[in-house]
């Protein structure tokens, strides 16, 4: 079990990722690097008794791991346009967006990138109304 008091996000996402031990922790990893790839400087968190979240400016993503997906959810995700169409699973929502990644599901990394990219923009132009 995690004791995130004496651990940091970052190496709790380290252990989930090796725990996992199969495909699941593969994709969460690879997922991991095209977030911190799109934002080198993106903070790692741990919430939710043991979600990974990627912040830059608020929430960008998740990083959930079921038995069948690794699902990424984008906190603002209906606010972002995804010429891509990423988006596959949570689309009746109001606010967030999911992708789905399956076992051997290939990801387009330019397209993921920029989505997460336009999630910070998001994040940094809802922040800056706030302050006027």
């Amino acid at each position: 079990m995690f004791t995130s008091e004496t651990e940091s996000p970052s190496m709790l996402i380290d252990k989930r990722i090796a725990e996992l031990a199969d495909w699941r922790g593969e994709m969460l990893a690879r997922l991991r690097a095209l977030v911190k790839e799109a934002d080198p400087d993106v903070t790692e968190e741990w919430k939710w008794r043991g979600v990974p979240v990627w912040e830059h400016d608020g929430i960008i993503c998740t990083g959930e791991t079921y038995k069948a997906v690794v699902k990424m959810t984008f906190a603002k995700g209906a606010s972002l346009d995804d010429p891509a169409g990423l988006f596959n699973s949570s689309l009746e929502g109001n606010t967030r967006r999911a992708i789905d990644f399956h076992e051997g599901e290939a990801i387009d990394a330019e397209a993921l990138k920029a989505l997460i990219r336009a999630a910070i923009d998001l994040n940094q132009a809802d922040r800056a109304k706030k302050k006027k």
